[in-house]
């Protein structure tokens, strides 16, 4: 499973922890999980903001380090879960379209949110992470739920 924003900074990294954290609760230690970012600057580290909203649920990205999406990396993936329309649309460029889906979508809306892109954080205040953070958890929770069938051991 791969989620996919712009910098991989902010909000692909934090989806990237909660669904780590949601799979192996689930024990489904066979589910890779990742993220890269369309326009990403290898090795940077993620946003102070994603990285204090993170930490406020228990989750530590200090390690984390931005990984530019590249055709082979989205060919290795399963499924492909994006931010925004644009990045889809950047996955499909690439060949991977049959394997992508906007995150709202595929996880089945939220509060009426099917279709929207999941607003990004950067240069936002605290609560505007705090607030993409909890939207995140809510659609990964989703979209475990609807692939609980098939990777429950």
């Amino acid at each position: 499973m791969l989620f996919v924003c712009t910098g991989n900074t902010c909000r692909s990294p934090m989806a990237e922890a909660i669904a780590r954290r949601r799979a192996s609760e689930l024990g489904w230690d066979h589910v890779e999980v990742g993220s890269a970012g369309v326009a990403a600057f290898s090795g940077s580290p993620a946003s102070e903001g994603a990285l204090d909203a993170s930490a406020a649920h228990g989750l530590d990205l200090s390690n984390h380090r931005s990984t530019l999406l590249t055709d082979d990396l989205a060919a290795e993936a399963d499924l492909i879960l994006t931010m925004s329309t644009s990045h889809l649309m950047r996955l499909i460029e690439l060949g991977s379209g049959a394997r992508a889906a906007l995150l709202t979508s595929y996880a089945g809306g939220l509060d009426d949110a099917s279709g929207v892109d999941v607003a990004d954080p950067i240069g936002g205040t605290s609560e505007d992470y705090q607030e993409t953070f909890r939207m995140l958890d809510q659609l990964i929770g989703r979209v475990l739920d609807r692939l609980q069938p098939v990777l429950a051991k």
